[in-house]
């Protein structure tokens, strides 16, 4: 069976596109589609994806959000510390069992879960 071997794009809608995806590059180093075909797209390190449909009710992100973009971090407290101090409200980050949490919104409200995970 062909297999899936990562996620290759998270396309969703924006008010305001480029003014969005610049706020991802600034803030969270996610840079944006390429203009042309000598430039290259974002390109992330190896690692765990996890792909996880929730029930229509669940109170893990915002009833009015269709979904919520997860972004693995290697140090999530100096994350949350440059967040912080560029303005944006990051909650404590939580500790469990696989790893380390903290949220956020971007500013068009879509909910942001940093997660680093626990070392082995």
């Amino acid at each position: 069976m062909a297999k899936v071997e990562g996620i290759g794009g998270v396309f969703f809608r924006a008010r305001d596109p480029a003014a969005l995806a610049e706020w991802y590059q600034r803030h969270l180093g996610v840079d944006p589609v390429p203009t042309s075909y000598d430039s290259m797209p974002w390109t992330t390190a190896e690692g765990i994806t996890v792909f996880a449909p929730f029930p229509a009710d669940t109170d893990y992100f915002p009833a009015d959000r269709a979904f919520m973009l997860n972004f693995r971090v290697d140090d999530l407290a100096a994350t949350v510390a440059e967040l912080r101090a560029a303005g944006i409200e990051v909650s404590e980050p939580d500790k469990q069992p696989n790893g380390s949490f903290a949220r956020l919104a971007d500013p068009e409200g879509n909910p942001i879960e940093l997660w680093q995970p626990a070392t082995p």
